[in-house]
């Protein structure tokens, strides 16, 4: 009972994540709304997750050679997020310095070391 309720919860609250999440990558929320609150707010949010997924990779190293699945799906939120990018420079046509380096990161980077671990560790 206990599980299906844990399971059934993070089904319904799961929507909100996917949907919002999905809106920005097809729509530009901050460009839209009202106020410059708003969008600061997002890059504030959106920045504390980057900074996350940072801290997370670095608690990894001390035993890489186990942390496997952590790596691949902390390689996988980070592609989909490069995903995302890619797709804003394409229909939005913005392209700077910075976006390449963060597309370079985010898609090419992140899935080499992932690659890399799951080589080395994985025979």
């Amino acid at each position: 009972m206990n599980k299906r309720l844990l399971q059934l919860s993070i089904l319904i609250f799961g929507f909100v994540p996917v949907i919002a999440g999905g809106y920005g990558v097809i729509t530009d929320p901050l460009i839209q709304s009202d106020t410059i609150i708003l969008s600061e707010n997002h890059t504030h949010y959106l920045s504390g997750i980057l900074f996350g997924i940072g801290i997370i990779f670095w608690s990894l190293i001390p035993k890489i050679e186990h942390k496997t699945r952590e790596i691949r799906l902390l390689t996988l939120i980070v592609f989909i997020g490069g995903i995302a990018r890619l797709s804003g420079t394409i229909f939005h046509g913005e392209f700077s310095s910075s976006i390449a380096f963060a597309l370079t990161m985010e898609l090419i980077i992140t899935p080499s070391i992932c690659l890399w671990q799951g080589v080395a560790f994985n025979k």
